[in-house]
């Protein structure tokens, strides 16, 4: 097989990651740059460090070490992680040589449909997760829920005190929760 065929093989993969999943379905344009960068990026050095004596556990390591530091330094949603380790991890093997190049190719093709698979719309289409900050101190768990609910108009799966502010009489809380159509069932929402 040719030197060029998983590098090819990398950018087909990531381009339909990026271009056809992330893009038509979060619209975030400055992470489309940070996704291929990455994923040639680490195609690049992955390649090169494959042939070298240097040893590709020292250099994957200290990739890891700055994803982990540029994940850090910007708050990025769990899907836009997954989006970014699916990107790093086609480039690690589109980078690396292994002895038989159809099990990079269908592993390649794994990562991409687990990502459409995972970040459907269809999947858990109902289900929500938000902050809000409410104009009074709830101390009562089950008058909290009972507020949240109301006010959301849903079933709420799980909810995180953030904060709790007595002096101000404010509540932050993280909610999970399910929308209610008018007759109390779950609402049926649109494909996006």
């Amino acid at each position: 097989m040719s030197a060029l065929a998983l590098p090819l093989a990398n950018l087909v993969a990531v381009g339909i990651l990026v271009f056809g999943l992330y893009v038509p379905r979060h619209r975030r344009r400055d992470l489309v740059a940070a996704f291929l960068g990455v994923n040639v990026g680490v195609m690049a050095v992955s390649s090169i460090l494959a042939d070298s004596a240097i040893g590709m556990g020292l250099g994957l390591g200290l990739f890891g070490i700055l994803s982990i530091i540029r994940l850090r330094s910007e708050e990025l949603a769990q899907h836009e992680i997954a989006y970014y380790f699916s990107a790093l991890a086609l480039g690690l093997l589109g980078g690396l040589a292994p002895s038989a190049t159809w099990v990079t190719g269908a592993l390649m093709t794994l990562i991409v449909a687990v990502m459409y698979a995972a970040d459907h719309p269809a999947l858990l289409r109902g289900y929500r997760r938000q902050l809000l900050v409410l104009d009074r101190a709830f101390v009562d768990e089950e008058a909290l829920r009972e507020h949240v609910a109301l006010s959301l108009d849903a079933t709420v799966h799980g909810l995180t005190v953030v904060k709790l502010d007595l002096v101000n009489e404010t509540t932050t809380v993280e909610v999970r929760y399910r929308r209610l159509d008018s007759a109390g069932a779950p609402a049926r929402e649109a494909v996006r």
